[in-house]
């Protein structure tokens, strides 16, 4: 089961979050402080965020020392002409906007040191259930967003990168649909999962709950078995966070402002 928290807001946003890094603060999940670490022993991390309404997008690869990546995926978005930096590029750009960089020791968990001593133990071990942190919105001019950020998989080598900072794949927005996701993100990268929903829904006219369903219930688990899930909403609110595992931690607001979360399926 991913040990995941998306969290997804139908009822229209009057005040910014006070905490929007928090999911990246907190030692519970697979983002920031909590982040898994590399076969190097090290923390990369990953994040990005893009706006439905300019179609506008920032992104960041294998950074090791920015506190909160989704900040600084939200600066290249604003601040640079472009969409994706990566490594000691991506740092740099960091330190020119006002980051500070962070001590590694902020990063380490002993959670996540055991698993990757587990993972080493046991080479072949699949580290999916290692999840990514969501969050997709709505505003109260219709606005919708979505932005994702991971530490990525246990024990990865390479400088592998997953789906969360690929716009497309891990992450998508425009002014139809917004959608977050988590899992094993080879298979969100080959299907530009998060973009194939959104399409469904603006050139087919599926509903977000048909769209999503038929690409995360139906197209992948052709593929592989327990891929991941995603939250996703569109422009009138509706939710749809549909998982092939066994459970996805997920909490939302509804339309008349009552909060929900949920971990299997309903």
């Amino acid at each position: 089961m991913p040990d995941t928290v998306c969290c997804a807001t139908a009822a229209p946003v009057s005040t910014p979050c006070p905490r929007r890094s928090c999911l990246e603060d907190s030692p519970l999940f697979n983002a920031g402080r909590g982040a898994v670490f590399t076969a190097n022993g090290v923390n990369s991390l990953d994040a990005s965020i893009m706006d439905g309404t300019t179609l506008r997008a920032g992104a960041v690869a294998g950074v090791t020392d920015v506190k909160n990546p989704i900040v600084l995926a939200r600066l290249v978005m604003e601040k640079s002409p472009h969409v994706m930096l990566s490594g000691t590029g991506a740092e740099h750009f960091a330190r020119e906007q006002g980051i500070p960089a962070t001590p590694k020791e902020w990063f380490f968990t002993e959670r996540r040191w055991k698993e990757l001593q587990e993972a080493k133990a046991a080479e072949a071990k699949r580290a999916t259930e290692q999840g990514t942190v969501g969050a997709v919105a709505l505003d109260r001019t219709g606005r919708l967003a979505a932005g994702t950020s991971t530490g990525g998989m246990t024990n990865k080598k390479w400088g592998r990168i997953g789906d969360s900072p690929v716009i497309g794949a891990g992450t998508y927005a425009n002014a139809r649909c917004a959608v977050s996701g988590t899992g094993w993100g080879e298979f969100y990268i080959r299907n530009v999962v998060a973009y194939d929903i959104c399409a469904r829904v603006e050139y087919a006219g599926a509903s977000i709950a048909a769209a999503a369903s038929e690409v995360i219930l139906t197209k992948l688990p052709k593929q592989e078995k327990d891929t991941g899930g995603v939250i996703a909403m569109d422009r009138e609110g509706h939710i749809a966070t549909p998982f092939n595992t066994s459970g996805m931690y997920r909490g939302w607001v509804d339309q008349t402002g009552a909060v929900k979360i949920a971990i299997f399926v309903e």
